[in-house]
């Protein structure tokens, strides 16, 4: 019995003793905190210390410069599927992890119910809470890119499949330029399709560039910070202005879609103004301006994010209802066209570059992935689905309506039949659910630049995008051409985009592991 006892005694006092081991494991004293709560200071104030000189002795002018734009990475997540999110919590832009979710912009559910509130967080712009975002300090031969704010931006979620992110490229991808591929081939020739299967390869070898220039260094989120990992500020502030220029050309794009197709619906239409005769283009212009400016007034755009993912579907259905006319209705097939005509070969090229110009999204989709390492596919299997798309759509409308094609093939689709009204009413409704989301990022970079105080309140923002949306009709009704502005942005802000700033950030993050092959 003694020994018995005894057993009993050392086997209680062992479970004790475990048992204050894990508890010792999930608990810890206020001192245990404050030791802990004091290394961690520590550690960010030797990690400060470290870091910033080495920085400021290169640039101090650009590490003392709040990196504009803070709410980039946001404003264009919500261009992709609503399933996707980067900057949850963020005092920009929240956004939602699962499709049942709702992407939120401002400050998160409470931004719904008020209007009082600013469209940006007045905390979030404060100036000394404003993020300075990734600021690029060396070391040890390499670039590092640290966060430093108040409130930190919490790092990507990755919680986009494979699926979705291939979704999410062919969303971006297969947009308007779709439309406009037939009037290419008329004005390049036939031979001309072979520059789009060229400008294909070459953009979808750049977003592959971009993805080797996001794993160059932890913190890189976003084409900016990769501009500003590459060049400085000066390369982040370039490259922001670049893609919203050609985000507000875009919009300016909406407006011209939107008139042209209703004008088809509607020819007759005309009104007389303080003596002035307005036509149907210019009434359904300010028509269409009218129904998209309550949209971008929205705190809330998680619908017309739900609705725009539906822009591959929209896309797929005009092209059904174009076969659809053309051998169902029995409009034909016309053989017609040149091999080539040089003269008016760069308007094509102009064309055929604006419809690969997905790069402003791309670092964000990457972001999002749960497997990174697959991103490379997704671009090849995104690119070459809409290679086939634009192809098919280039030489089946370009058959069927031959040299009398226009700048949109809706135009040409006639209006008595179902097949042409779907078509076209589709070309209608598409931009309006996208206007919005693609003038956001533009409005809410200008209203970061907004000081604090009054000027950041909600009139203000008001102020600030019905202004945007006013004068994207004043340019659209300035410049009503849709297929000539669409071959300006191609030829000039899409080759930029796409093709020439992905290849200089390479040669200049990665120029010291490149070989001669891959320099050339």
């Amino acid at each position: 019995m003694v020994i018995n006892k005894a057993k009993i005694k050392e086997e209680t006092m062992k479970r004790d003793e475990d048992l204050g081991r894990d508890r010792g494991d999930e608990f810890q004293t206020d001192d245990e905190e404050n030791q802990a709560e004091r290394a961690c200071e520590s550690h960010y104030d030797t990690e400060s210390d470290y870091s910033s000189p080495a920085h400021n002795s290169n640039n101090s002018i650009e590490a003392a410069i709040p990196s504009w734009p803070q709410s980039y990475r946001g404003s264009i997540d919500m261009l992709g599927t609503p399933s996707i999110s980067f900057s949850k919590g963020s005092n920009v832009a929240g956004i939602t992890n699962s499709l049942s979710s709702l992407c939120k912009i401002g400050q998160g559910s409470d931004s719904a119910s008020s209007l009082s509130k600013p469209l940006i967080s007045q905390r979030s712009l404060d100036n000394e809470e404003v993020p300075t975002s990734t600021l690029p300090f060396k070391l040890s031969g390499s670039y590092h890119f640290r966060f430093s704010s108040v409130e930190e931006l919490p790092p990507p979620h990755k919680e986009s499949s494979f699926a979705q992110a291939v979704l999410n490229g062919i969303n971006i991808l297969c947009g308007i330029g779709l439309l406009t591929t037939p009037y290419a081939v008329k004005e390049g020739g036939w031979l001309s399709l072979s520059i789009l299967l060229l400008f294909g390869i070459v953009c979808c070898y750049t977003g592959a560039l971009l993805k080797k220039c996001l794993e160059s260094s932890p913190g890189l989120r976003t084409y900016p910070d990769i501009g500003q990992a590459a060049f400085g500020v000066a390369g982040r502030l370039l490259i922001s202005t670049l893609l919203y220029f050609e985000l507000y050309a875009a919009c300016v794009e909406y407006i011209i879609m939107m008139s042209d197709n209703l004008s088809t619906l509607f020819p007759d239409t005309f009104m007389s103004f303080s003596g002035e005769q307005l036509d149907s283009h210019q009434i359904f212009a300010f028509i269409a301006t009218i129904v998209v400016l309550p949209t971008v007034w929205l705190r809330d755009l998680s619908l017309l994010s739900y609705l725009s993912v539906g822009g591959v579907g929209a896309s797929i259905l005009m092209v059904v209802c174009l076969l659809w006319v053309g051998v169902v209705n029995e409009v034909g097939f016309h053989q017609t066209g040149v091999a080539l005509d040089l003269s008016n070969l760069p308007f094509a090229v102009g064309i055929y570059g604006y419809g690969f110009a997905g790069h402003a999204v791309f670092p964000n989709i990457y972001s999002s992935m749960k497997e990174p390492s697959s991103f490379t596919l997704v671009l090849i299997i995104s690119f070459t689905f809409c290679w086939f798309m634009y192809t098919a759509v280039a030489i089946s409308g370009f058959l069927i309506f031959g040299d009398s094609i226009k700048s949109q093939f809706t135009l040409n689709m006639p209006v008595q039949l179902t097949a042409s009204k779907l078509a076209v009413w589709t070309a209608v409704v598409n931009p309006m659910t996208k206007y919005a989301l693609t003038i956001a990022p533009v409005a809410m970079s200008l209203e970061e630049l907004m000081p604090s105080g009054r000027l950041r309140s909600y009139s203000v923002s008001l102020i600030i995008r019905t202004t945007l949306v006013v004068s994207t009709l004043i340019v659209a009704q300035t410049f009503p051409y849709f297929g000539f502005v669409m071959a300006f942005i191609g030829s000039s802000l899409a080759m930029i985009v796409a093709v020439i700033f992905p290849c200089t950030c390479y040669l200049c993050l990665l120029h010291e592991r490149l070989t001669k092959l891959q320099l050339a």
